[in-house]
C-alpha cells in the first residue's frame, strides 16, 4: 500500500469547496443554521488516531515494554488513516465551501454565526487530517540498513531447470 498522496487530498478539499459553494447558492436560505456539534466528534477522533499512532509506533519499532504489533491490527490502522485523511480533506473542503459563500454576508446574524461555525469546523477537520497523516506514517516499518544495502547484487532467482 502506498503513502497518502497530499496532491489528492488537496484535490479532495478544492473540488468539495468548489461543490458546496456552487451549492449554496441557490440553497443557502433553505438551510437550516450549521452546527457545531461536528467539531467535538472531529477532535476526539483526531486525538484518538494520536494516540494510537504514538502507541503503534513504539510496538512497531520493537521499544522495550512494549507489545509486538500483530500486523492485522496495523493493516487496519493504516486503512483507518486513509480514510479519515479523505473525510477530513472532504469535511475541510465543504467548510470551506461554507466560509468562501459567507465571507459576503457577516452583516447579518445567522451568516455570520455560520461563519465562525464553519471556519471551526476547517480548524478540527485539518487537526483530524494532519493525526490521519501522523497515523499512517507510524504504521510505516523502519528501515533495516543491512537489508537495504544497494553495494551487493541480488541473488539470481532459482532455475526452475535443475542441473
Amino acid at each position: 500500500m502506498k503513502p497518502t498522496n497530499v496532491r489528492t487530498l488537496l484535490l479532495v478539499g478544492v473540488v468539495a469547496a468548489a461543490v458546496t459553494w456552487a451549492l449554496l447558492i441557490p440553497l443557502y436560505s433553505k438551510l437550516p443554521p450549521l452546527t457545531w456539534t461536528g467539531v467535538p466528534a472531529l477532535l476526539i477522533a483526531a486525538g484518538a488516531e494520536a494516540v494510537i499512532g504514538r502507541d503503534l509506533r513504539a510496538r512497531i519499532q520493537g521499544r522495550p515494554g512494549a507489545k509486538p504489533a500483530p500486523p492485522l491490527f496495523v493493516a487496519r490502522m493504516v486503512a483507518l488513516a486513509k480514510a479519515s485523511s479523505l473525510a477530513a480533506a472532504l469535511l475541510g473542503g465543504v467548510s470551506a465551501g461554507f466560509a468562501i459563500y459567507l465571507s459576503g454576508m457577516l452583516d447579518a446574524t445567522t451568516p455570520r454565526n455560520d461563519m465562525v461555525t464553519a471556519s471551526v469546523s476547517f480548524g478540527a477537520s485539518l487537526v483530524l487530517l494532519a493525526a490521519a497523516l501522523y497515523l499512517e506514517y507510524c504504521c510505516r516499518v523502519p528501515r533495516n540498513p543491512d537489508r537495504d544495502r544497494d553495494d551487493e547484487p541480488a541473488p539470481p532467482p532459482p532455475s526452475p531447470f535443475h542441473n
